[in-house]
């Protein structure tokens, strides 16, 4: 069976196409990463290797094996390796606390961790009450030595029948704030997503950057797709926006998957413009909220498409928009595919009709399981419609316009009750962000004695603004209110240097909260 044959199957496996892929053109270069490159034939030795090594262990199938560290060759490797003994992949946050990557290791029982020193040094305040079996990446952390633990050259595992259902990966939500979530994606939901993802640029001449850590189904998205279609992957361990430049002129990157942060940073390069990005065929977005005037901005400056995607870790309906293609509907998140459903429901579970706000609940064959060892978080996670089939809720509220493109609105979390009235942060911060003074803002709301709640706005300011603080807070919030509704008027703006944000760059607002003053208004 060829390849064509192969992704055209109801059923595959990231590990069988990566094989294939290794078998035609074994000399190409599988992953780069800084001064390392490792081909297609020797990655696929080093998985075997890595394999019959975990099997040596006594991993069995359904067994969970963990991964904490930065992006390596190392870590593809055994990423690899574990769903070939058919095991679950669990890779962790390194920014989590040690006692919640204690939680997480027990969540979901991983027989192994694999770490490299940083996250060995992170992890020293709770080391004697892990159970899992150590293996380090590099010479300073914590276990065996990778080089020591790894099987012999020529070893190879016993072959594993992967079923369908079978669990592909644990990936934990929530890992800097509030308790974490082990979301539970199927070999079946995994094949889904690869497939509908190939033919969006990531065949054999794919040379696809990955400047987001391992652990993020961000990343995931791009890398298992990229693997499967035997592209190139070149990894950043850390991200900074120059060498991000300097990478994709270098390697000839054709594809990278970013979150909107990433792109703000990098088009504010001084030299951007200077640099040769002219082998890039088109650019992924997704994680967070993706102002108009930046996809516009990245359509004028930066060649190749730009498709957005939304979507959420626990699955349920992806939308997409070809930003190139639909230059009228910057402001939205695309429109959802025919194979997948979405609809808007009020708060008592009810359908709206199109042009109505509400919360996104969406089916598809990308759906997580559950949440693991979680049966009420996972329940209340679903919706069920009134013919008995299961959707996701998102938490997002939005409206379908007239074309069937979905417009954001907020997170239902996020909204703010002010006076009785429901008042969705986008819209302060978007009336606030049309100031030119301004780089970035959130909104968030500050208990309030009179109002019940009332908006607060933390404001990031352009490099050259060239303002006293003490006259610009007063300025923005006045500059803003003008456009608002009475009941939607920011009651405050405070400058900072810079906003929260996680590692895949979505701003973490509880941290925002604790920010305000104890006193209220």
């Amino acid at each position: 069976m060829d390849i064509a044959e192969y992704v055209a199957l109801e059923f595959g496996t990231l590990d069988d196409l990566f094989r294939m892929r290794a078998s035609e053109h074994p000399s190409r270069p599988a992953v780069i990463c800084e001064d390392r490159q490792i081909s297609y034939k020797d990655l696929d030795v080093l998985v075997d290797r890595a394999a019959a090594s975990l099997q040596r262990d006594g991993v069995q199938p359904r067994d969970v094996v963990s991964i904490c560290a930065s992006s390596s060759v190392e870590y593809v490797a055994l990423f690899v390796a574990i769903l070939r003994v058919g095991a679950t992949v669990a890779p962790l946050p390194p920014s989590a606390s040690p006692e919640q990557l204690l939680t997480m290791l027990d969540d979901c029982g991983a027989t192994h961790l694999f770490s490299d020193a940083g996250v060995s040094s992170h992890l020293a305040p709770v080391s004697t009450a892990i159970s899992a079996r150590r293996i380090a990446l590099d010479a300073n952390a914590e276990g065996d030595r990778f080089d020591r633990w790894l099987a012999p050259e020529g070893a190879t595992p016993k072959p594993i029948p992967i079923d369908s259902d079978q669990s592909f990966n644990i990936i934990y939500s929530s890992g800097t704030t509030g308790t974490p979530k082990g979301i539970v994606h199927s070999h079946r939901m995994r094949w889904a997503h690869i497939v509908t993802l190939l033919p969006a640029g990531y065949g054999p001449q794919a040379v696809v950057i990955l400047s987001t850590p391992l652990y993020s189904n961000t990343t995931l998205v791009s890398f298992l797709p990229a693997l499967a279609g035997g592209a190139t992957c070149v990894l950043m361990p850390k991200f900074d926006a120059r060498g991000f430049l300097e990478l994709c002129e270098r390697h000839r990157v054709t594809v990278a998957m970013l979150v909107p942060v990433q792109y703000r940073r990098i088009l504010e390069v001084p030299e951007f413009d200077n640099f040769d990005l002219s082998s890039f065929q088109m650019k992924f977005s997704t994680s967070a909220p993706f102002p108009a005037e930046l996809k516009r901005e990245v359509l004028s400056r930066w060649p190749g498409g730009l498709l957005e995607i939304y979507g959420m870790t626990e699955g349920g309906v992806s939308c997409m928009l070809l930003a190139h293609e639909h230059p009228d509907k910057l402001h939205t998140i695309g429109t959802w595919p025919a194979s997948a459903d979405l609809k808007v429901i009020d708060d008592e579970g009810r359908i709206l009709p199109p042009g109505q706000a509400g919360e996104i609940v969406g089916r598809s064959a990308a759906m997580m399981d559950g949440y693991l060892n979680q049966p009420d978080k996972s329940a209340e996670a679903e919706w069920w419609s009134p013919d008995g089939l299961r959707y996701i809720r998102t938490g997002d509220i939005a409206s379908v316009d007239e074309d069937g493109f979905v417009t954001l609105v907020g997170r239902k979390k996020d909204m703010i009750i002010s006076g009785g009235f429901n008042i969705y942060p986008i819209d302060l911060e978007t009336a606030l962000s049309d100031h030119p003074a301004v780089e970035e803002v959130a909104v968030i709301g500050k208990p309030s004695d009179q109002w019940g709640e009332t908006p607060v706005a933390f404001v990031v300011l352009k490099v050259d603004a060239e303002i006293e603080i003490e006259i610009e807070v007063e300025t923005l919030r006045s500059f803003a209110n003008d456009s608002l509704g009475k009941h939607q008027r920011i009651s405050e703006v405070r400058i900072i240097d810079s906003l929260p944000r996680s590692a895949i760059g979505k701003v973490l607002k509880l941290e925002l909260k604790d920010l305000l003053a104890p006193k209220t208004t």
